[in-house]
């Protein structure tokens, strides 16, 4: 045997044995699937036998219409028959094909929901799609049309060769077969080609399917640039790479039927001339060469069908190792054994000598000591990348840090379910993500079951409610992608809308009033102090106004703190929340026409 031919039964067993777990899981699907295959294998075998005595009852001038119309109405019968059985395994087969396809998008799914955001920083979306759909669709094909080549092909060549040899002649038989262990050989290389080329043939596809998602996504900035023509160009470009290797993968797929059509077509000449010879030495009669070469017809599809399942098995092997590739990534964050189930709340303490982010040699936080007491408002300033978004995403246990502790109510969030810590927390992020729904169902995003009066009460705290009932459908307004169709401010809103209507303990205000001016800000600032009345509020801004009314205000500078205390005492102090604020002030009276002497 040889090393390619070793090579490509290996890939086989390896494929179904990884796919074991959901054969096993419908064995009965797949059982009843195999059982109607191999019956339709079996009386196939039955009308060549019949049109070889018709044959036979021709050359012996015995043919009578009854016996004729038996015959026919025979083969009629094993037809039907033949046509019942093949729906009904088709059904099964190719039915527990979609359900694997379905269970695999769901484990993906359910992955995808589950990793840290650190895996998201190494992968992109469009790859991420693509190992959704494309490597899915290839795997689903192994489970179907694999499953159906594999066994159809063994069975069948099996019974044919079994059927021609004993009741017919093995001599004849054996040399009709002698070209198969070439075309074995040449099937096992194009098999092993394939693979390789359409391994990258798909991770091509995932290229140009990210670039089409980004660039959807910022098609804005792309026309505010003028870039179309480049996006254009870059995309065609790309697009010539993924079909140059497509047809890389066509040009070894297209190699199959040649090579077993010739194979095929020289079993056909040895066994018609052979045959001729044994018929005419009275080996063998006529019935029983046309009965051979109706049997050698039919042996026609098992050849083809091993070829087609090296095919498809090469293909779903390289796309399942790649969907395999995904999963066994772990998330970096995940529950401590035996953590606490209850919602947890109480002061906040945040205890980090120092953090970095995951394979950054930059510490983003440094020697943070803070307590936040419950029911309290803390507000977090600093410039750009002082650390304050970091400040609340470890808070969420986005990234866990290596040393120090961050506790609420005196436990550590480190010994609380995920969900437990996450319920006890209200997070209005920075780019304010609204899913294209509509605006009663953003607002209503963690809990979907809200009454209306619920979602216009935080909207009118958000004062976004006038806005939405200035739309034409009101809260029924499809948003868009990513709120496409609404204007930063209004985003903003939402989204602390969303916040406010999760009704947790500790709400998180990352930047959310950045967008909006400063009457609308002062408004929801006065709302959020009498809803959020013996409530944790932390708002991180770089605007002062945001948080001249919170009880405590840390500024941040270069990940640590660098000065703390309420407004009145930070700008008593003089130094760096006095500088900013003069400067705030300063930029705000000349927006407003002032003149500066």
């Amino acid at each position: 045997m040889g090393r390619f031919q070793i090579i490509e039964r290996i890939v086989i067993v390896r494929v179904f044995r990884d796919l074991m777990w959901f054969f096993k899981a419908h064995q009965r699907q797949y059982i009843a699937g195999i059982f109607y295959l191999i019956i339709v294998s079996l009386i196939s075998l039955v009308p060549p036998a019949l049109v070889g005595m018709v044959v036979n009852r021709l050359t012996r001038h015995a043919m009578t219409v009854g016996f004729l119309v038996l015959m026919l109405a025979l083969i009629a019968a094993v037809a039907l028959l033949s046509y019942g059985l093949r729906y009904l395994w088709r059904i099964r087969l190719y039915g527990g094909s979609i359900l694997l396809a379905t269970e695999l998008r769901d484990r993906l799914y359910r992955h995808f929901t589950q990793l840290s955001p650190e895996f998201y920083h190494h992968h992109r979306i469009g790859d991420l799609m693509a190992h959704a759909t494309n490597d899915v669709n290839a795997v689903q094909e192994t489970a179907g049309d694999g499953v159906f080549m594999m066994v159809d092909a063994v069975v069948s060549g099996a019974v044919l060769i079994a059927t021609m040899a004993l009741s017919i002649s093995w001599k004849l038989t054996v040399i009709s077969l002698l070209p198969l262990p070439i075309m074995a050989f040449v099937i096992s290389r194009y098999g092993r080609m394939l693979h390789d080329r359409f391994m990258v043939a798909q991770e091509a596809f995932s290229d140009i399917n990210d670039r089409v998602q980004e660039y959807i996504s910022g098609v804005r900035v792309v026309r505010a640039f003028g870039q179309e023509a480049w996006e254009r160009q870059n995309f065609v470009e790309l697009s010539r790479d993924v079909v140059s290797k497509n047809v890389a993968v066509a040009k070894i797929d297209s190699l199959f039927d040649p090579t077993i059509s010739v194979i095929i077509g020289v079993s056909y000449f040895l066994s018609l001339a052979v045959g001729a010879l044994f018929v005419v030495h009275g080996r063998m009669n006529l019935g029983s060469l046309t009965t051979f070469t109706l049997y050698l017809g039919q042996l026609i599809w098992p050849m083809m069908a091993f070829g087609f399942l090296f095919n498809v098995v090469e293909r779903g092997s390289a796309s399942y190792d790649r969907i395999q590739t995904l999963l066994n990534i772990q998330p970096t964050v995940v529950d401590a054994p035996n953590a606490l189930v209850g919602v947890p709340s109480g002061d906040i303490q945040f205890q980090i000598p120092a953090f970095q982010y995951p394979e950054s040699e930059r510490h983003v936080l440094e020697r943070i000591a803070l307590t936040v007491p419950t029911g309290s408002t803390l507000g977090i300033v600093g410039r750009t990348g002082a650390g304050k978004t970091t400040l609340m995403r470890l808070l969420l246990r986005e990234f866990d840090i290596d040393e120090g502790d961050i506790t609420i109510g005196g436990t550590s969030i480190y010994q609380m379910r995920l969900h437990a810590l996450r319920q006890a927390l209200a997070y209005a992020p920075q780019d304010d993500f609204l899913f294209s729904m509509t605006i009663r169902e953003n607002i209503a995003f963690q809990k979907p079951d809200a009454s209306m009066d619920a979602v216009e009460e935080v909207a009118r705290i958000a004062s976004i409610h006038d806005d939405i009932l200035r739309f034409p459908d009101g809260y029924d307004t499809v948003v868009g992608e990513r709120g496409a169709t609404l204007s930063g401010g209004q985003k903003q809103r939402i989204s602390i809308a969303r916040a406010l209507l999760a009704d947790a303990e500790i709400l998180l205000l990352d930047d959310t009033l950045s967008a909006v001016d400063a009457r609308t800000e002062a408004a929801i600032l006065s709302a959020l102090k009498n809803n959020r009345d013996r409530r944790t509020t932390l708002v991180a801004t770089h605007r002062l106004s945001a948080v001249e009314h919170a009880d405590q205000i840390i500024v941040l500078e270069h990940g640590r703190i660098v000065e703390r205390g309420t407004h009145a005492e930070l700008i008593a102090l003089g130094d760096r929340y006095y500088d900013m604020y003069q400067r705030q002030q300063l930029e705000a009276l000349v927006e407003q026409g002032g003149q500066v002497g």
